[in-house]
């Protein structure tokens, strides 16, 4: 490692595609069908991929490592990471991390970003489009005692050496070019430059990159692990899942008991208007719907 590469830590999250919503998304108890959406790669988290690949090609000798929270099958998310230029990384994944909330998914993040040990740049999505809370991001930089620059359009530049990153914000109003000092958390806007397609030469590197589940799964019938010779020739293929213990996380702020929110329902509103008038742009309807407006108060 030379000092100006960096250590890159990209948080990413599998979510259900809440894009394509339809009549079977959601149970009748209100909770997400997630069976009936196809899982994907949450769309800001892409973004910020991206922001870290570019990191990545400006300074050689940079890492990054993807680390991402969920069942087995968002080992998922690695993979998809590998195929675009990511180095590796780690899969956060125990019964005791499930229903977990944003103070505990952050949590459970904050504690693996201490196992990994050493990061210049923390760097993940504005929000989940399945929560769209944007509060992941914010509490894992206020759990580790960092800064943090939300809203992210552009990473301007990196001085490794002077301990400073520059970054243009996309904020209501215009936009904002703000320094910050390293190591840092950085949020990233869905308009930030869209994520680099799969490469081909990494998808025929990766493609039989596996979890533990994963592999669990594919030999639950007593069946023989496809490729299996592959796993001990090639260790980049075993993507690491850590659990609670792994991590040393506390129980008590893991998943649903460290979750002090819960959702109490969820409803489905439809607007529909009770009654309409067209108006014609003549001087008399104007003044007769301002006199209206006034009237029932909605002006003046």
């Amino acid at each position: 490692m030379n000092n100006m590469s960096l250590k890159i830590v990209v948080l990413a999250k599998q979510v259900p595609d809440t894009r394509h919503v339809g009549k079977d998304a959601m149970k009748a108890d209100g909770t997400i069908n997630r069976a009936a959406l196809p899982a994907i790669f949450n769309p800001e988290d892409l973004n910020a991929l991206e922001q870290a690949l570019q990191l990545k090609e400006r300074h050689p000798g940079s890492t990054v490592t993807l680390l991402t929270m969920g069942p087995g099958r968002a080992a998922e998310i690695i993979r998809e990471g590998l195929y675009r230029g990511a180095d590796g990384g780690y899969l956060l994944t125990d019964r005791a991390f499930a229903g977990a909330d944003t103070l505990a998914t952050s949590y459970a993040l904050a504690t693996a970003i201490r196992k990994i040990g050493e990061y210049d740049i923390i760097i993940g999505g504005r929000q989940a489009i399945d929560g769209d809370t944007a509060q992941v991001g914010p509490q894992v930089a206020q759990k580790l005692g960092l800064t943090q620059i939300t809203y992210a359009e552009e990473i301007i530049s990196v001085d490794k050496p002077a301990g400073k990153i520059t970054v243009k914000r996309h904020i209501d109003g215009g936009v904002e070019t703000v320094e910050g000092p390293l190591p840092i958390v950085v949020t990233v806007n869905g308009s930030a430059a869209p994520c680099r397609p799969r490469n081909a030469k990494l998808v025929q590197k990766y493609k039989r990159a596996l979890g533990a589940q994963e592999k669990n799964a594919l030999t639950a019938e007593g069946a023989p692990l496809p490729y299996a010779y592959l796993y001990g020739q090639h260790p980049y293929l075993n993507i690491t899942e850590w659990s609670v213990a792994d991590v040393n996380g506390d129980l008590a702020y893991c998943g649903l008991s460290g979750s002090p929110t819960k959702v109490k329902t969820i409803e489905n509103i439809s607007f529909q208007a009770k009654e309409s008038k067209t108006l014609t742009g003549s001087d008399k309807d104007v003044e007769d719907l301002i006199v209206e407006l006034l009237a029932n108060h909605t002006i003046g």
